[in-house]
């Protein structure tokens, strides 16, 4: 049963501008002192979550994004800092992108983060989709096979250095440690130093293809998974899928057990006013995902309409409520948001996270506002009212 209520903030600055008719999305350029404003801004967000009663802020690592759109390149450090600004409320790493790291050094900082934050940082991996950042830290992203290869060895090498004492690995990519001679002896064994504290680790990783492969590399590892509305809408798809992995495995999980339902959203007094509102936010997502694949259904002709100003009903391009008609964007009433959870609660019963997220460009007093509804309207419906509005008075 839903009981855990999260939101995502990759670290969008407050853009001055929105929407199709808007600067197109590779004309954007903003000043380091722009950039740099995201750390307040996502300092004010865990702030009005914790005293909300959230569960977890799960922010995303991304680099050289000069457009605004995603510029926090180091998570694990924002959690750190912002564990000491807050009581009660997790980050997560939604996600540490495994490719641009060296395992052993990911692990180190993890583990780090895990200490000083006593066990209020939550662990994730991701393979990464942009070519600019995964390519120019030198690991391939063009050559998905390569990619994933790399990940699964890297994952491996984690997961040997948290819950091993000392370790050892010899791979495709990695040999640890390298047999070199070190104070006298050879050296054949690494202790990971520190070691997280808080075991075993929990980790979580985006369900993107849910290919069996992928699905039973994840429960190989007892990782988590977080998926997006509209898949989760087919449960043949990712919910299905992962059930059926752990089965293999020779567990038995509810459906929706282990898994994360992502929606972009907001709520509002009307319907109407929701879709008005969402409307341009809707827009300025699609100019940023669509050319990367991730606004599914778009033709050609339709991605190369989102790259340029207005134009976009003749080529065709769908409005927001065809992506709120498949699942995975919502705008309602808060009543309309309670019945829409509780329909996910009684498809998939083993489901206790959400994460309904304020859409990339959102600014930043509205995204405050719709924390405050979010938590006082819709969160009491499914764990208590007086245990949200008792966080909240603090």
């Amino acid at each position: 049963m839903i009981n855990k209520f999260a939101t995502v903030y990759a670290g969008h600055i407050d853009f001055p501008d929105h929407g199709q008719n808007a600067t197109p999305a590779n004309e954007r350029r903003f000043t380091n002192e722009q950039l740099a404003a995201v750390y307040e801004k996502t300092e004010t967000i865990a702030k009005t979550m914790d005293q909300l009663g959230y569960d977890t802020l799960w922010m995303a690592e991304h680099h050289f994004q000069h457009e605004g759109y995603e510029a926090l390149p180091n998570i694990l450090m924002c959690a750190v800092h912002l564990a000491h600004v807050t009581k009660r409320l997790k980050i997560g790493c939604g996600f540490n992108i495994t490719p641009m790291w060296h395992p052993l050094r990911m692990a180190e900082d993890f583990a780090t983060a895990d200490i000083l934050t006593k066990g209020r940082t939550v662990f994730g991996v991701g393979r990464g989709y942009h070519s600019r950042e995964v390519e120019t830290f030198g690991s391939p992203m063009l050559d998905q096979d390569a990619n994933r290869e790399l990940f699964e060895e890297q994952v491996e090498i984690l997961f040997k250095a948290f819950n091993n004492e000392s370790f050892s690995h010899k791979g495709k990519h990695y040999t640890l440690p390298p047999e070199v001679p070190y104070r006298g002896y050879q050296l054949k064994e690494l202790s990971l130093v520190p070691r997280p504290v808080n075991m075993p680790v929990e980790c979580w990783q985006p369900i993107v293809s849910a290919s069996p492969r992928g699905l039973d590399f994840m429960v190989k590892h007892n990782i988590k998974g977080a998926i997006g509305g509209g898949a989760a809408t087919m449960q043949a798809g990712p919910i299905q899928g992962y059930k059926d992995a752990a089965a293999r495995a020779g567990k038995d999980l509810k459906l929706g057990e282990n898994l994360m339902l992502g929606i972009h959203g907001l709520v509002a007094r009307t319907r109407e006013e929701a879709v008005r509102r969402l409307t341009p936010i809707y827009e300025e997502h699609v100019k940023m995902f669509a050319p990367l694949g991730f606004v599914p259904g778009l033709t050609p002709e339709q991605i190369a309409a989102v790259a340029r100003r207005g134009g976009w009903d003749a080529a065709g391009v769908p409005k927001v409520e065809h992506f709120m008609k498949l699942g995975s964007w919502f705008a309602g009433t808060p009543d309309d948001l309670v019945a829409f959870f509780k329909s996910i609660e009684e498809k998939y019963p083993g489901m206790e996270h959400v994460n309904f997220g304020s859409p990339l460009t959102t600014p930043k007093d509205l995204m405050v506002e719709q924390f405050h509804i979010i938590a006082e309207e819709v969160m009491p419906h499914f764990r208590g009212g007086a245990r949200v509005h008792a966080v909240a008075a603090k």
